[in-house]
């Protein structure tokens, strides 16, 4: 848990920055605003999709479906038991 807290706290901050901060260091001109929604809605995606790719790792839905020959196989190269 603690790398995880770890690495959340890191990608929030860094793409909080961008999406947050960023927008408001735009100079003035005709697509100021067009910019800084730029900036926001990259940030909110890009900051998404890294948290359901880091949760998908962290605890995956299903692990490896092996059938009981593949096990047996397995079982005797590594010569431990499951």
């Amino acid at each position: 848990m603690e790398k995880f807290g770890v690495a959340l706290i890191i990608f929030t901050l860094f793409w909080g920055l961008i999406g947050i901060v960023l927008p408001f260091l735009i100079p003035k001109g005709p697509n100021k605003r067009l910019i800084q929604i730029m900036l926001i809605l990259t940030s909110a995606c890009c900051w998404l999709f890294w948290l359901c790719f880091y949760l998908h790792q962290w605890k995956p839905l299903f692990g490896p479906q092996l059938k009981s020959t593949e096990a047996r196989i397995l079982r005797s190269l590594w010569g431990q038991e499951f």
